[in-house]
C-alpha cells in the first residue's frame, strides 16, 4: 500500500523547505560549504528528535533510496525485507509524505524523498562524526570503514592494511570485500563502500579518483617441468598474444576490457579458452596447462606457487593499467575514513612493485 501525501505540511516540512542545499561534491572539499552542510545536518537532526523520529528509520530510507530496491537494501542492512518496508512506511506516516515510488523494478525517491535523501546523508554523517569525536575523547578513532579491493590486489594488500589499521585505530572496524572495479565504483556511489582501489577507473562526478601507480601487464605461461632456472623468455607482441589460448576474466573486468580494447585497436581480438573470475583460479588453470593469462607481475609474485610460471613482456603496444584510489564525492569522509585512505595509500606504495 502506498502512503498518500497529506497537507498542510508540519513544522519539520516547513523548516526543511527553505534550508539551502549544498552540492555534495563541494561539501566533500571546501570548508565553507562543508560547515554549511554540517549546520543543516544539526538542524534537521534536532527536527527529527522533536518529531519523535528514529534515526534508524532514516538510515533505512537512505539505503533503500541509494540502492533503488528494498530487496538489495535488506541484504546490505542485514534485516528482513518486511521489517525494512514497515520502518520506511512508518517514516512516511510520521512525515506525512510519500518518500518512495514503489514499482515492479524497485523503489525510486519522490521529490520529497530526494530532499530527505540529501539531508539524511548529512544527518547520518553527523552521527558518524559524533561517534568519532567520542572516540577521540577516549584517545582513539572509532567507526566502521568499508574498503573494496580487486581480487588481484586483495591477496597482496589485505594483511598489511589490516595490520596497520588495527595498530593505528584499535577502536575502529574495517570491512574488506573483493569485487570488479565497475561494481565497486557503483558501490561507492550507493554507499556500500567508503573507499576502493580500482583498475582503470572511469571518470564520474559522483566519485573522486586519485591515481596511484601504473602496472604493466605481462603474458603468464606455465613453466616447463625441470626448468627451474631457465633464462627469461623474450618479449612477445600483442598480436602474437591474440593467437594464444587465454584464460581470462569475464566482462566487465577492467583488465579484460583493456586487453580487448588494445587488441581491437590493432585489428585483432583475443582467443579465449576459458572465462574465469578470480586470479587464483586463473593461475591454477595456467599451471595446469589450460592456457595462458595476461596479469600483472604482482599477481604472479604473490601467488601460492610463483615458481610454476614464467612471464613475458608484451610489446607493440605495451599494456599498462592505472591503479587508483577512489572515494564517493556524495558524502564527506569521516576522520576514520580519511585515516584509512592514508593507510591504504601508504600500503599500496609499500607493497606493490613499481613498473619496470
Amino acid at each position: 500500500m502506498r502512503c498518500q501525501s497529506v497537507a498542510p505540511a508540519g513544522v519539520w516540512q516547513q523548516k526543511i523547505a527553505w534550508l539551502p542545499l549544498c552540492a555534495p561534491k563541494r561539501a566533500s572539499g571546501r570548508s565553507g560549504c562543508y560547515y554549511q552542510l554540517l549546520q543543516i545536518g544539526i538542524i534537521v537532526s534536532q527536527l527529527f528528535i522533536q518529531a519523535g523520529m528514529d534515526l534508524k528509520q532514516l538510515e533505512y530510507f537512505v539505503r533503500v533510496a541509494e540502492l533503488g530496491s528494498f530487496t538489495r537494501a535488506a541484504v546490505a542492512l542485514d534485516i528482513a525485507q518486511p521489517a525494512l518496508s514497515r520502518q520506511v512506511r512508518l517514516l512516511e506516516v510520521e512525515l506525512h509524505q510519500t518518500l518512495l515510488t514503489r514499482n515492479g523494478r524497485g523503489a525510486v525517491p519522490t521529490e520529497a524523498g530526494k530532499l530527505l535523501l540529501a539531508h539524511g546523508r548529512g544527518i547520518l554523517h553527523q552521527v558518524d562524526r559524533a561517534r568519532e569525536e567520542l572516540g577521540r575523547v577516549r584517545g582513539s578513532l572509532a567507526g566502521r570503514v568499508a574498503v573494496g579491493l580487486p581480487s588481484s590486489l586483495a591477496r597482496v594488500l589485505t594483511v598489511p592494511l589490516t595490520r596497520a589499521f588495527r595498530q593505528q585505530m584499535p577502536d575502529a572496524t574495517i570491512s574488506i570485500s573483493e569485487g570488479l572495479s565497475v561494481a565497486m565504483q557503483e558501490s561507492l556511489v550507493n554507499g556500500r563502500l567508503d573507499i576502493a582501489v580500482l583498475y582503470n577507473a572511469q571518470p564520474s562526478a559522483e566519485v573522486e579518483i586519485a591515481p596511484l601507480l601504473e602496472e604493466e601487464l605481462l603474458l603468464v605461461q606455465p613453466r616447463p617441468p625441470g626448468l627451474e632456472e631457465d633464462p627469461a623468455p623474450g618479449p612477445i607482441s600483442l598480436r602474437e598474444v591474440s593467437g594464444l589460448s587465454l584464460v581470462i576474466p569475464s566482462r566487465p573486468n577492467a583488465i579484460r576490457m583493456h586487453i580487448e580494447s588494445a587488441m581491437a585497436h590493432i585489428g585483432c581480438r583475443p582467443h579465449i579458452a576459458l572465462e574465469i573470475d578470480g586470479v587464483s583460479a586463473i593461475l591454477d588453470l595456467v599451471a595446469d596447462g589450460a592456457g595462458c593469462a595476461v596479469l600483472s607481475r604482482n599477481a604472479v609474485d604473490n601467488s601460492v606457487r610463483p615458481s610454476a610460471f614464467r612471464v613475458r613482456a608484451i610489446h607493440d603496444p605495451v599494456l599498462r593499467t592505472q591503479v587508483s584510489l577512489a572515494t564517493s564525492s556524495l558524502r564527506p569522509a569521516t576522520l576514520t575514513q580519511q585515516t584509512t585512505l592514508a593507510l591504504l595509500h601508504e600500503t599500496v606504495k609499500l607493497v606493490m612493485r613499481p613498473p619496470c
